[in-house]
C-alpha cells in the first residue's frame, strides 16, 4: 500500500471499523503509520443485546463503548467518540456535521481518510457519514486535502461503480481482524449466527469468515 503519514477512519458504528477496515488499519499499524478512528456512535439502538441476551436498551450503549474501546487496543489506533446518536445521523444538518469532522481533519492533517461510499453503505447512518466525511474534505484547502477511501457494501455497488479502486487483501492477518470483531461481542454473536447457528468459532467459521471478509474494498473518491 502506499506510505501514509496517518489515516483518519470515519464510520457511525462501533464494529464498522472492524467487519469493515480491520485488515487494512492492521496494513496500516505495521507500516508504523497512525490510524485515529471518528466513531459517530455508541450503537445505542443496536438490536442485538447479546446471545444470550447480556444487555438492554439502557445498559447497550456502556457495553458497546467498552467493546469499542477493546477493539481499539486490538487494533492498535486512537479512538475518538463523535457524540452523535445512533439511527439519526440522515437528520443531523449535513454541513454541521461536515464542519465537526473538518475541525478534526484539520487538527490532525491525515494523508487518508477512510469512510463509507455515499448512498452505497446499506444503513441510513453509513450514507450521511460517509456523505459527511466526503463533504468535510472537499471544503479542506485543496493543497492539503487527504485521499479519501469510499466503502461501498451494496449488493449492486460494482455493478453501479464499476470495480474499486483500491482491493486490500487481509487475509494473511486475518486473525487480528477476528480477534476485533470478537471485541464486539454484543454484535459479532448475531452477525456469526447469521452464517451459522452456533457462536463457536470453530475452524469452519473461521474460514466462513475469512472468505466473505477477506477482502476490503474502496472506491478514491474523485473531487
Amino acid at each position: 500500500m502506499e506510505k501514509h503519514k496517518h489515516v483518519v477512519v470515519i464510520y457511525p458504528h462501533p464494529d464498522d471499523e472492524s467487519f469493515g477496515a480491520a485488515g487494512t488499519i492492521v496494513n496500516f499499524r505495521e507500516q508504523g503509520v497512525p490510524v485515529t478512528y471518528l466513531c459517530g456512535t455508541l450503537g445505542e439502538m443496536g438490536r442485538n443485546m447479546g446471545n444470550p441476551t447480556f444487555a438492554n436498551r439502557e445498559t447497550l450503549p456502556e457495553i458497546r463503548k467498552k467493546e469499542i474501546t477493546e477493539a481499539c487496543k486490538v487494533l492498535d489506533m486512537e479512538l475518538r467518540l463523535l457524540g452523535y446518536r445512533d439511527k439519526t445521523l440522515e437528520y443531523e444538518e449535513r454541513n454541521e456535521v461536515a464542519q465537526h469532522l473538518k475541525g478534526i481533519l484539520e487538527e490532525i492533517e491525515p494523508t487518508l481518510v477512510i469512510t463509507h461510499y455515499p448512498d452505497h453503505a446499506v444503513h441510513p447512518d453509513h450514507n450521511a457519514l460517509g456523505a459527511a466525511a466526503v463533504e468535510a474534505v472537499r471544503l479542506m484547502d485543496p493543497e492539503k486535502r487527504p485521499t479519501v477511501w469510499a466503502q461501498a457494501i451494496t449488493r449492486t455497488h460494482v455493478e453501479d461503480l464499476g470495480k474499486p479502486d483500491v482491493v486490500n487483501d487481509v487475509r494473511n492477518n486475518f486473525d487480528k481482524k477476528m480477534e476485533a470483531i470478537l471485541c464486539h461481542q454484543s454484535q459479532a454473536s448475531g452477525v456469526i449466527r447469521s452464517w451459522n447457528q452456533s457462536d463457536d468459532m470453530t475452524d469452519d467459521l473461521k474460514e466462513q469468515a475469512k472468505e466473505r471478509l477477506g477482502f476490503e474494498s474502496f472506491y478514491i473518491w474523485k473531487y
